[in-house]
């Protein structure tokens, strides 16, 4: 669609309380000067019209024109100009050119899978130079727009920078509410929007001016007659009953072979050695049974109680095994194929399917389900111990690692559903549904295409419990083409942020991070901390501790000082001679070392400041260096296992580093050791700073009651 006058926006988005200049239109230059009479020099003139979207770049603009004369002059030499280049413009504004100050764009645009999103940041040409931005989706909040504001990394232009006053922040916060708050523009707007831009917007001391205004919308809109979009549901989307697909009493599985072994074979496998206590039955056309499981001829026929389906055949044949399951709540398709090849039209027909049985389909394109506690499994072995952890994963080959690799850590599973393609089933349906489920403490996520992002963000806004996720790339949206500024710095990490951000979950760039976050968030989250920054790292080797600090600072923890009475007692403790007193605290910790002299140093400390967070670290080389057992290793850890007991307000994390270099069985040992004191164990300080800083952020927002 071709943008609106520049003017006709401008009159229409006075009507949300934005500043715009005073001005005047005429169809030709010398209508022009009669139009500007009772406008105040300096002035600006403008062309508008077809092919004049960035007005700039075509010559299209003027500035600083002393009089009403000078106005109709420089728009006749801009038709001579445009003219030339074949442009023919529909007509010419002037308006009075506003003050000098700091230029902001402020705009909104539609993410195909997120809806409106907000966008603020440095304007003018500074938003080709700097992309100096932030993102929020709509409708934003005030301490949104604010937080917004803070992110820029030209911030202090706005506070006022060597001797230029401070711009009128409250003025500006009112401009982003008018676009991207409840009841702006990007709301009112719904579906029509297609791009909206404020560009610049000059803040000044005393308010805020939108000099430039494009709108550009999918269908032909009048902006004096645009009435309100239909309001959105309020609040998350209502959670489904899912109870059944995590503890089904009987599974079909249909694609076993009795000839050549294959998914449907190894599927029956799995449950025969999980043990699976329910009705467990294969469908095949002809055979009796397979692999000592009894057969039925098709999903019509599975008989009573079977509350789960597993369909591994090939792609073309799904929607007909789909059809005949009525009957049974949930259906999964692991079978690949679909969308993802290129054939979105085999998985529309079976979604179709899915409606018409009755049934609620997960997938195609995925593993399954794994709940020890309901006797689901799509990993081979017997399953782990239930516990507390919960994910929802667009991929089965990850989501298997993160449950095999975290069990191997000490982790336990609630629920684990891998939801592939998310044709009907998706992640938002999935988290309302574990937001309430009483075994679930954490959730995990990893994401590629969320295929419902809207319903996604509301979910997670209704999630009280900590989420943490993990973000790939995303497949098969196809973002709309930009068509200027706004929309070509939107783009989808950024997008992903700005969900984290408004919706308080803890974002991840890698699979081990995952499972460490959801480690700490499993051990640490219930735990009657805060989240202020401060943190204490207490270890052996000054090298190793400066290091930590610098990632601790680049997580955004703070290191506090160590006050002076509590230097006074680490003193009393023998500490503080060949070294100093600070933060990172260095202490021997060796195979020579006391035991419990960490737990003394933390105590002595803790009785004079408080820290939420003490991460204690370790270096297993050590000990093995300067020792032959793992004696002295094992009694460092009970030593911080006994110090988290006698803390139970703190939250304890033990980085054991270069732990490759303990014998075989050895971290596995601190690792039990440390998990039946409820702490987290890191290789790394790097995991460790990750995992702090996410459990930190969510304290922070439930205390704040922000979660």
């Amino acid at each position: 669609m071709s943008p609106l006058p520049e003017h006709v926006v401008k009159a229409w988005i006075s009507g949300f309380g934005v500043g715009v200049p005073r001005g005047a239109t005429a169809p030709a230059p010398e209508a022009l000067e009669a139009a500007a009479q009772d406008l105040a020099p300096p002035l600006v003139v403008k062309a508008y019209g077809p092919g004049l979207l960035h007005k700039s770049d075509a010559g299209a603009v003027r500035l600083g024109l002393g009089s009403a004369r000078a106005a109709a002059g420089a728009a006749a030499e801009m038709l001579d100009a445009l003219t030339a280049a074949g442009i023919e413009p529909a007509g010419f504004l002037v308006e009075e050119q506003s003050a000098a100050g700091v230029e902001v764009i402020v705009g909104a645009v539609r993410d195909p899978a997120f809806g409106p999103v907000l966008l603020a940041g440095l304007g003018g040409v500074w938003t080709e130079v700097l992309r100096d931005t932030a993102l929020r989706l709509c409708p934003v909040t005030e301490s949104d727009a604010r937080a917004m504001l803070e992110e820029l990394r030209g911030r202090a232009l706005l506070d006022g920078l060597r001797g230029r006053p401070a711009v009128d922040i409250e003025a500006l916060v009112e401009v982003l509410l008018a676009v991207g708050g409840a009841g702006g523009v990007a709301e009112t707007l719904g579906d029509r929007l297609t791009e909206f831009e404020l560009n610049p917007v000059i803040c000044g001391p005393d308010g805020a001016v939108a000099v430039d205004a494009r709108l550009i919308t999918s269908v032909p809109v009048d902006p004096t007659a645009i009435a309100p979009a239909p309001a959105p549901p309020a609040g998350p989307p209502a959670a489904g009953d899912f109870a059944r697909l995590f503890a089904p009493r009987g599974i079909a599985v249909v694609g076993a072979s009795t000839k050549k072994p294959n998914f449907g074979n190894m599927f029956l496998g799995f449950y025969q050695a999980a043990g699976f206590k329910g009705r467990l039955v294969a469908v095949h056309p002809t055979a009796s049974e397979i692999d000592g499981v009894p057969c039925a001829p098709s999903l019509a026929e599975a008989g009573p109680d079977v509350d789960y389906a597993l369909v591994a055949v090939p792609a073309a044949r799904c929607p007909e095994v789909v059809r005949e399951a009525a009957g049974i709540p949930f259906v999964q398709v692991m079978s690949g194929g679909f969308r993802e090849m290129g054939r979105p039209e085999l998985e529309d027909e079976l979604l179709a399917a899915a409606r018409e049985a009755g049934v609620r389909l997960l997938g195609p394109n995925c593993m399954g389900v794994y709940a020890p506690a309901g006797g689901q499994t799509f990993l081979g072995g017997i399953p782990g111990r239930p516990g507390g952890i919960s994910v929802v994963s667009q991929s089965g080959g990850l989501a298997g690692e993160v449950v095999k690799v975290g069990e191997r850590r000490g982790l336990a599973f609630a629920k684990v559903a891998t939801v592939g393609n998310s044709a009907d089933v998706t992640p938002a349906d999935l988290l309302g549904h574990l937001a309430a489920d009483d075994t679930t403490s954490a959730i995990g996520l990893y994401l590629e295409d969320p295929r419902d992002g809207r319903g996604l963000f509301e979910a997670l806004r209704g999630v009280a419990k900590p989420v943490v996720a993990l973000i790939g790339g995303r497949s098969g949206q196809g973002r709309a083409a930009a068509a200027s500024h706004t929309g070509g710095m939107v783009g989808d990490a950024r997008i992903w942020s700005a969900l984290a951000a408004q919706a308080g979950i803890t974002l991840v760039t890698g699979q081990d991070d995952l499972i460490g976050v959801l480690d700490a968030f499993d051990l640490h989250g219930a735990r009657a901390a805060p989240g202020s920054p401060e943190i204490l790292v207490i270890g052996p080797s000054g090298g190793a501790s400066v290091l930590a600090a610098d990632v601790f600072d680049g997580a955004g923890l703070d290191l506090a000082a160590l006050p002076d009475p509590a230097r006074d007692a680490l003193r009393a403790l023998g500490l503080g001679a060949g070294s100093s007193l600070a933060n990172p605290l260095e202490v021997p910790v060796g195979p020579r070392a006391d035991p419990g002299l960490v737990g003394r140093a933390v105590t002595a400390i803790l009785a004079e400041r408080r820290f939420a967070d003490v991460i204690a670290h370790v270096n297993a080389q050590s000990f093995f260096t300067f020792g032959t057992s793992a004696d002295p290793l094992l009694a460092y850890t009970r030593g911080v296992g006994a110090l988290q007991a006698e803390l139970p307000g703190t939250r304890i994390t033990l980085v054991l580093r270069n732990a490759e270099c303990a014998p075989p069985g050895v971290e596995d040992a601190v690792r039990e050791i440390a998990r039946e004191a409820r702490i987290p164990v890191y290789r790394t300080m790097e995991a460790a700073a990750v995992a702090v800083a996410a459990v930190k952020n969510h304290a922070s927002r439930s205390v704040h009651g922000t979660a």
